[in-house]
């Protein structure tokens, strides 16, 4: 039998699909309420950020809507060194931000040079002027 031929090359291929219940519900908040909400999961009670339709951990639909935040403590971060689409330019770092009353973490752009975060940080949204109902509403969390 033969090697197969490889044949080198990118596609790109642009796509848009249906944001969902869950997404969309959590997005025109961010848009309308500059709010940012969770759902909780009925059966393990955990708060889910951003919201989606189901729990991961249970394969339970969620329920209860339930506001989080705004603010939140800083997990963990990268500082993104190279250029990647649809990033700022570099250096950007990306955080993930445990807003209070939430049991999952929201990854999102940080404002700041990484020397200066701590974990456990607390921080807050900094908020978009115009806003489109896509989480990059919100433009970063500062400290």
């Amino acid at each position: 039998m033969s090697e197969p031929l490889i044949i080198p090359g990118t596609i790109t291929i642009p796509f848009s699909y249906a944001a969902g219940a869950a997404a969309s519900r959590f997005l025109v908040e961010l848009r309308d309420h500059r709010r940012i909400m969770g759902n909780r999961c009925p059966s393990c009670k955990k708060v889910l950020v951003p919201a989606r339709s189901f729990c991961a951990a249970c394969w339970q639909d969620t329920g209860e809507w339930t506001e989080v935040g705004p603010e939140g403590t800083l997990v963990t971060w990268t500082t993104v060194h190279l250029p990647l689409p649809h990033l700022p330019p570099p250096r950007v770092t990306l955080g993930l931000v445990r807003l209070d009353g939430a049991d999952t973490d929201l990854l999102h752009r940080i404002d700041g040079e990484a020397p200066r975060f701590e974990r456990g940080m607390r921080l807050h949204p900094v908020w978009r002027e115009a806003r489109s109902g896509s989480l990059l509403d919100i433009e970063c969390f500062a400290a």
